[in-house]
């Protein structure tokens, strides 16, 4: 079986840092090469891979501001379209631009939806959705409009993440800095908590980092701007939480899945696909506002570590997620 994996080309994949379309991309691809199948990476020629890499620009547009973004999309997609005859299958990571070609092409197309990022591109999948085959994340990021093959969780590399029975003394926020991510909340939490607070992440909103991250910078909470693969390791392992108090209907969240596997609970806001991803007063604890995760920090000594990782392991690792994807092109091939 030839499988062509699309990529975006935001970043590098696996991204150095940020990226997360790029990560699932990436784990999916090495996931298919150790089983056997053969496949082609459309991603940035400074990807890594053990598959073959096919590649129109060297790095991404995020990391090369030369480029134009649309222009080097438009090159990207175009560049596997015009081989589409040479695969099996597509298995599409790139949001909706490439539906536009699925028409074009005879080979079958899985496109696995990472999330909306806005109700105005809906009319492109609605348009294909009686020819495409459209994977979700999680059951909570089904449009109603659109009809799924199935719903496939990311999928982490285990060997990335190592467990940690005995965490440090700290909180940790793991995430864009922007409102939708909670920042601000976060560090809402630590201070009623007293607890130390180390924030980790890309700055996306500038404003908003300088107006609510940033007065409150101290001791006790720091930012450590973004932090690559190794240091991710360490922060979520060594935390005593995680908190993720989104203010949105969050797809999936890769560092939640990444946190349990480590054996970090998680106090999420109960939004979007967090019940899906953590067992409450198992794993974590679900709440509403900052008032209860802080009242969670409290409780942190009754969840199991172990049953963190464990729960991650059965759920979110990269082989069920090569596994389930398998079963959908054979499926898609019949």
């Amino acid at each position: 079986m030839k499988i062509a994996v699309l990529a975006p080309i935001a970043w590098r994949t696996p991204p150095r840092h940020y990226g997360p379309w790029e990560q699932m991309a990436s784990n999916l691809t090495e996931g298919l090469v150790e089983a056997g199948l053969d496949v082609t990476l459309f991603a940035t020629g400074d990807s890594i891979t053990r598959g073959e890499l096919s590649h129109v620009v060297e790095q991404g547009y995020e990391e090369d501001r030369q480029l134009d973004a649309k222009v080097a999309e438009c090159l990207h997609i175009s560049s596997l379209m015009e081989r589409a005859n040479e695969f099996d299958l597509i298995h599409n990571h790139f949001d909706f631009l490439p539906l536009s070609y699925s028409g074009l092409v005879k080979t079958p197309m899985i496109t696995t939806i990472h999330g909306f990022s806005s109700e105005k591109i809906i009319p492109v999948y609605r348009k294909y959705n009686s020819t495409g085959h459209y994977v979700s994340i999680s059951n909570a990021d089904r449009h109603p409009a659109l009809n799924y093959l199935a719903t496939v969780y990311n999928g982490i590399q285990l060997k990335d993440f190592d467990f940690q029975e005995v965490p440090e003394d700290y909180l940790l926020f793991f995430g864009r800095i922007h409102p939708h991510k909670g920042t601000s909340e976060a560090i809402e939490i630590a201070r009623a908590t007293g607890m130390k607070l180390i924030i980790a992440g890309i700055v996306q909103d500038g404003n908003y980092f300088r107006e609510k991250v940033e007065p409150f910078l101290n001791e006790q909470i720091r930012f450590i701007g973004a932090a690559g693969p190794e240091q991710r390791n360490e922060l979520l392992g060594k935390a005593a939480a995680l908190l993720h108090p989104i203010s949105f209907e969050e797809p999936f969240g890769l560092s939640v899945a990444e946190s349990m596997l480590c054996g970090t609970p998680v106090i999420a806001f109960n939004r979007g696909s967090m019940p899906e991803l953590i067992l409450h007063e198992k794993t974590g604890y679900l709440v509403s506002d900052t008032a209860e995760a802080a009242r969670a920090v409290g409780l942190l000594e009754h969840i199991e570590r172990a049953a963190c990782r464990q729960w991650a392991i059965e759920q979110f690792s990269q082989q069920k997620m090569v596994r389930d994807y398998i079963a959908l092109y054979h499926q898609v091939l019949k």
